[in-house]
């Protein structure tokens, strides 16, 4: 008893201050926030389904979604995911997720986004210097979750954030925070809740920012090769709140029909919906398709496909699957996502 009323608490709570937000932003603070990596969408299961995956988190990308979501995986499971990232930038996931009985679930996850070497070219020397810089983030996280009761579960992670580009290096750490309730509304409908990148600011350090001053150009011979920087500015983590309902619409021996909403509120931008829905041929065969930032003015992102199958091992009980999606970004034009993950 105690523990359905800590949950109604809890998501009241959640619905106050999502409310509260976007009603006191008036500005969509487009362009304030650093490691905006953190917010591209996570393996094709989910960016097939348009990114409306908070209250589904049914795979090891729970990690990124919703910590809580690794609580229901009652097997040991290890996916990896790569992106065709705009601006041919590549984007790449990795996660472990263990179940421990009783005492819990344990995750693990490692994300970068990276690019190939670029020219040093200056004013002098446009064509290159001969020399390459490359920049590139990543982001280390453990993750632990625990069912409250047979519906209720939370997860938390906790995890250290890094930008880099050529010798400069800027680094955080963050936290987030899910949970995940099964209701008796519309056949077992499933609300989520998280609080993702509540953590340090960023602020880039290192010797590019390094140059040398004379301290009094009146005076002849004076040194010329004072030691300064210059002073960069700190900025906040893409911190946004997201609320999702789940449910299966269609469900028979063979098909199943899952239909998903999001909603997502940053601190960076305005609130948006995204929409998703799965189709399911006897648990092996999946057709996914969805629409992102939803109400969103200006928005890149549109209408998402995907597609997926699995397969037992020869010999064992250990599944494979494999998961491809396609992102219409408008003017970014197109992106393409690949998971494989196994499950033993």
């Amino acid at each position: 008893m105690r523990t359905k009323h800590l949950v109604k608490v809890f998501y009241l709570f959640t619905v106050i201050i999502f409310c509260s937000y976007s009603n006191a932003q008036n500005v969509s603070k487009t362009g304030t926030t650093a490691a905006n990596f953190l917010e591209i969408p996570v393996g094709a299961p989910a960016a097939g389904m348009g990114g409306a995956f908070v209250s589904l988190a049914n795979d090891a990308t729970a990690l990124f979604w919703n910590a809580a979501g690794i609580a229901n995986l009652g097997k040991t499971e290890v996916i990896l995911s790569h992106t065709q990232w705009i601006a041919d930038t590549k984007f790449d996931f990795a996660g472990v997720v263990l179940p421990l009985g009783e005492f819990g679930t344990l995750g693990f996850s490692f994300t970068s986004l990276s690019m190939d070497d670029m020219k040093v070219t200056t004013i002098d020397q446009p064509e290159g210097t001969g020399e390459f810089f490359s920049a590139g983030n990543l982001a280390i996280g453990i993750s632990y979750s625990r069912k409250l009761t047979d519906r209720f579960s939370i997860g938390f992670t906790g995890k250290y954030v890094q930008e880099k580009i050529w010798h400069m290096t800027a680094s955080a750490f963050a936290f987030d925070a899910g949970t995940l309730f099964r209701t008796d509304l519309l056949g077992g409908m499933i609300i989520g809740a998280t609080i993702s990148n509540f953590g340090t600011p960023l602020k880039l350090e290192g010797r590019d920012t390094q140059y040398f001053i004379r301290v009094d150009e009146t005076k002849t011979g004076s040194n010329d090769k004072i030691p300064t920087n210059i002073s960069l500015d700190e900025w906040e983590l893409p911190l946004f709140f997201r609320i999702g309902l789940s449910t299966e619409a269609v469900k028979t021996e063979n098909i199943r029909v899952t239909v998903a909403l999001d909603a997502i509120h940053p601190n960076n931008n305005y609130p948006s919906l995204n929409i998703g829905t799965e189709f399911s041929f006897k648990e092996f065969l999946f057709i996914r398709g969805g629409y992102q930032s939803l109400f969103l003015d200006e928005a890149e992102g549109g209408i998402s496909f995907g597609a997926g199958v699995n397969s037992k091992m020869l010999f064992t009980e250990s599944i494979v699957q494999f998961d491809y999606s396609y992102n219409d970004f408008g003017r970014l034009k197109f992106v393409h996502s690949f998971s494989l993950s196994m499950m033993f």
